[in-house]
């Protein structure tokens, strides 16, 4: 269990325990397909799917072989409102079915709208998302092996937000994992 890129990425921005990735996030690739069909078009049964094959995934790594809770990053509340949904809601169900394991959808909340990550440079994405979390659930979070999760990760700077509120909250440091990383 070496370091990988997506540790990398997360070096000195978050304690955390281990992260990783399952596939990479490709203009025109099979992954990018799927989840922009799960987080643009609605097709969330694709969320699901998704999970499952993350979790088959990580099953695989000892980093991972004691999880006891999911937790999705979340949306802000008007985004939410206006996708409809959470994407992340759909993979993490896929995973908690294959792991076996509880999902605590309420557990951190997005306390800003940010605007999209997808245009933004490595500096201006940190900026973009720093103290933007807040740990909604302190006790349900204590003393968990936690597996925080995301779609896609580019810069990491989301997730890196996301497990660092966990972490100053909970003194707790999560496994952290995403369907795709950008390349």
């Amino acid at each position: 269990m070496g370091i990988n890129p997506i540790m990398k990425l997360l070096w000195g921005k978050a304690e955390f325990k281990h992260a990783s990735s399952c596939f990479y996030f490709r203009k025109k690739s099979r992954v990018q397909k799927l989840i922009h069909a799960l987080k643009y078009k609605g097709n969330t049964e694709v969320g699901v799917e998704l999970g499952k094959l993350m979790a088959n995934e990580l099953q695989k790594s000892p980093a991972y072989e004691s999880i006891d809770l999911i937790l999705p990053v979340p949306l802000h509340p008007s985004k939410k409102l206006l996708r409809g949904y959470n994407q992340c809601d759909f993979i993490a169900e896929g995973l908690a079915q294959e792991f076996g394991v509880e999902v605590n959808y309420g557990a951190i909340i997005r306390t800003q709208a940010t605007e999209t990550q997808t245009k933004k440079g490595h500096f201006e994405r940190h900026q973009n998302v720093s103290s933007i979390f807040k740990v909604n659930d302190k006790e349900g979070l204590q003393s968990k092996n936690i597996l925080l999760i995301d779609d896609v990760i580019t810069t990491g700077s989301t997730l890196a937000s996301c497990a660092q509120q966990v972490f100053l909250e909970t003194n707790n440091k999560p496994l952290i994992s995403t369907v795709a990383l950008a390349s």
